[in-house]
């Protein structure tokens, strides 16, 4: 099982944050803390794998690797592979450049739900979901798909409840669209295209 995924920066600043097991928030800070300083301490040239025992009970390790500024931890257990947690860890990391085109901190610190909801399409409750970077993607379009249309629904609602210019009505439906648009930084613009027609024609 997958006990834990984190990014942090190199000076320990936690940027995502996600355990698969309660664990109290004192005890999040230890353990990412406990973590920091074990891997500031390891040369270059030693291996990915640490053994955690004492920090998050027994048989316990993790994975990492360094991207530019940040640490991409994996905590786990012996029911794991460990060179499949490291080609899962690829398969996150590949999925994030995919998103934001050459993910940096920034994008991590700025798209916390999205980072979320990207790392829920490949692992849910500890166990793997989906190892294909495509799918994955995918699937995190349809729900910006989703989002859209709710979005559009709710702002038509309110159109009609409320007396809200309607120039100003499209001016606030096309910078979300735009904003979310950019964020995902989507190759084609189609779904963008389509979804600022559609809906703009619809109110």
């Amino acid at each position: 099982m997958i006990r834990g995924v984190i990014i942090m920066n190199d000076q320990g600043k936690p940027r995502l944050v996600k355990f698969y097991e309660f664990q109290p928030v004192e005890k999040q800070q230890e353990l990412i803390r406990s973590i920091y300083r074990i891997l500031c301490s390891r040369a270059e040239n030693v291996s990915n794998f640490v053994k955690v025992d004492s920090l998050c009970g027994k048989d316990v390790r993790l994975v990492y690797k360094t991207y530019a500024t940040l640490y991409v931890v994996f905590i786990f257990d012996n029911s794991e592979n460990e060179l499949a947690m490291l080609d899962l860890m690829q398969v996150f990391v590949e999925t994030m450049d995919r998103c934001f085109s050459n993910v940096c901190e920034l994008d991590v610190v700025f798209n916390f739900n999205k980072m979320h909801t990207i790392l829920d399409e490949i692992i849910l409750g500890g166990q793997v979901l989906e190892t294909n970077s495509s799918e994955i993607v995918k699937a995190v379009e349809e729900i910006l798909k989703s989002l859209f249309r709710s979005v559009c629904v709710c702002v038509c609602l309110l159109h009609t409840q409320v007396n809200i210019n309607i120039d100003c009505l499209k001016l606030m439906l096309t910078t979300y669209v735009l904003q979310v648009g950019k964020t995902f930084k989507f190759k084609h613009s189609r779904i963008i295209n389509f979804w600022l027609a559609g809906s703009v024609a619809a109110v």
